[in-house]
């Protein structure tokens, strides 16, 4: 069905924040849209209010028919115990719900006084069954196996293996194929790439760029950007704007970038204006002062000639001085930009470690049915190593092994003296429970005090009212500022990052990076995240596929 949907001075938040307002959005057939912003600026608020879940502070959301198949995918890949891969993949295409209402109406057919009062079971029915054949539940069963199998899942028949005994990069191609299975006429997609490797990242790009329908998504994947969207929607919290810009995610950068030029030399321009009538006017507040003073002391009192004079004088310098301070009322304010938050990380360097960091010789490691090795290399101190892999390949196992976290079940593996690991992995495990943030990071970090940790994590946008909060409260992008955090405030020689840009913003990433550049330590890096590929100095290149290890 071609659909659009449509949003009127929208305005969304919670509680009684409001994160955007005065928002006017039109999603049509063929657009791709992508939302950026800072972390908590409202991207994921806003795809919730153009789905339906929530509702708006102020503002309407209307759709082009009215009946069109809107289909929402939430950032976390939530797991429901005993669901399984089927039943998962039912839900998220929203074949489940279209079932569950196929099968009301069938009954409300048969016994009216089950249908709700006022409408027809014969209409109820007949639209039940539309939106269900419509959805694709009719042969969603026999389509999954197919999709599964494209994407490398061997998860037994049909897919019933249960969602929480698989891997995050399993889950998330299970995501994918809940994407490439799903007929909506909309998509509202909230960081799709998290955890796909790149084949699956590039599945995802066709099957984006492929839809007839319209798209809106939340990305904070450069490259992804770039290859996928037609237009930009930004929600600057830090203005407290929000503005589409046309022509794709490169264009959006270098007109955003002009417009922030400009605002500035605008601002500039009116302050120096100003600054330059404020002074004018109080050189000559001054003379007239003087003038009247001189006045009064100087004539004497037979004098009247020559005071009228002087007094004449000085008033016509105050009226100048009137004058002025009218031309400084009558300017059009310009308001001074709000600078932008922004992540100050700096790593902090524990002493040098052994010059070798880390040995494996002929390490074979098993888990399950997976066998990583056998693996000979050497990690020396100083050297900076990107990692690559499809996920399940092996790459976390790698780190583990490297680490010493893991005892190989062949071979030897040896780890340095001295050597003080930082490390974010993929699950932000340091950050789980129900613990206060403020709490759980002073368990980690003894040494701080309070108030120390209160500040450290300030720096990191995480301020009063993230602090007191419990852990699992937070979002994955809230757990992942901490564990930056972590890193700056203990001393490291190698630093091992699983996944680090996953649930980071745009300006986070860019500074991690530039904090990795600045670092001289040992590194270890595994990232799917082309760009930080090009962008991080990296002097050697590692390839794990299928339990194998290469050196690129």
């Amino acid at each position: 069905m071609t659909a659009t949907l449509v949003a009127h001075d929208l305005a969304g938040g919670y509680g009684h924040r409001t994160l955007f307002d005065s928002l006017d959005l039109t999603v049509a057939p063929d657009d791709v849209i992508g939302v950026v912003g800072a972390n908590g600026a409202g991207k994921s608020t806003l795809l919730r209010l153009l789905a339906g879940v929530d509702e708006p502070q102020a503002g309407t959301v209307s759709l082009a028919p009215a009946d069109a198949f809107v289909g929402w995918l939430p950032q976390e890949h939530e797991r429901v115990a005993g669901e399984t891969v089927s039943d998962y993949i039912a839900r998220r295409t929203g074949c489940a719900d279209a079932t569950a209402a196929m099968d009301a109406a069938a009954l409300a057919l048969g016994d009216p006084a089950l249908a709700p009062e006022g409408i027809d079971p014969a209409d109820a029915y007949s639209a039940a069954l539309e939106r269900w054949l419509a959805s694709g539940a009719a042969d969603l069963e026999e389509r999954i196996p197919a999709v599964l199998t494209e994407l490398g899942l061997d998860l037994g028949t049909a897919g019933e293996s249960e969602m929480t005994s698989l891997s995050g990069g399993q889950a998330a191609r299970v995501g994918l194929a809940a994407l490439l299975l799903s007929r909506f006429d909309i998509v509202l997609l909230d960081e799709p790439t998290n955890d796909l490797d790149l084949d699956g990242l590039e599945r995802l790009e066709s099957f984006v760029r492929g839809l007839r329908g319209g798209v809106v998504l939340v990305s904070h994947d450069r490259e992804f950007l770039a290859r996928s969207v037609t237009r930009v929607l930004e929600l600057d919290l830090t203005q407290n704007t929000n503005r589409v810009y046309g022509g794709g995610y490169e264009a959006y950068l270098e007109e955003r970038a002009t417009l922030r030029r400009q605002a500035r030399e605008k601002y500039e321009e009116f302050a120096d204006k100003k600054a330059d009538l404020v002074a004018r006017a109080r050189t000559q507040r001054e003379w007239s002062s003087q003038g009247v003073r001189n006045a009064m002391r100087k004539a004497p009192d037979n004098d009247r000639i020559r005071r009228k004079a002087s007094m004449e004088s000085s008033e016509k310098q105050a009226q100048k001085v009137r004058q002025m301070e009218s031309r400084i009322a009558r300017l059009d304010e310009v308001e001074e930009p709000r600078k932008e938050w922004q992540l100050e990380l700096s790593l902090a360097a524990a002493p040098r470690s052994s010059s070798v960091v880390s040995t494996l010789s002929s390490a074979v490691y098993r888990q399950g049915g997976f066998t990583l090795g056998p693996v000979s290399i050497q990690v020396n101190a100083g050297e900076r190593i990107g990692i690559t892999g499809p996920n399940g390949a092996g790459k976390s196992t790698l780190l583990r092994a490297l680490l010493g976290t893991q005892t190989p079940d062949e071979g030897a593996a040896s780890l340095g003296a001295s050597v003080e690991v930082g490390q974010i992995d993929q699950a932000r495990s340091l950050f789980i429970g129900e613990r206060p943030l403020a709490e759980a990071f002073e368990a980690l970090v003894p040494e701080f005090t309070t108030a120390d940790v209160r500040t450290l994590l300030a720096k990191f946008g995480l301020r009063a009212d993230h602090v007191g909060r419990a852990v699992d409260e937070l979002s994955p992008g809230e757990r992942t500022r901490a564990a930056l955090a972590l890193l700056q405030a203990r001393g490291t020689n190698v630093l091992v990052l699983d996944e680090p840009t996953n649930h980071l913003d745009l300006p986070a990433i860019e500074q991690l990076e530039q904090a990795l550049d600045s670092y001289d330590g040992t590194l270890l890096l595994v990232t799917h995240d082309r760009r930080m590929l090009e962008t991080v100095r990296l002097d050697r290149q590692w390839r794990v596929e299928d339990g194998r290890l290469a050196e690129i």
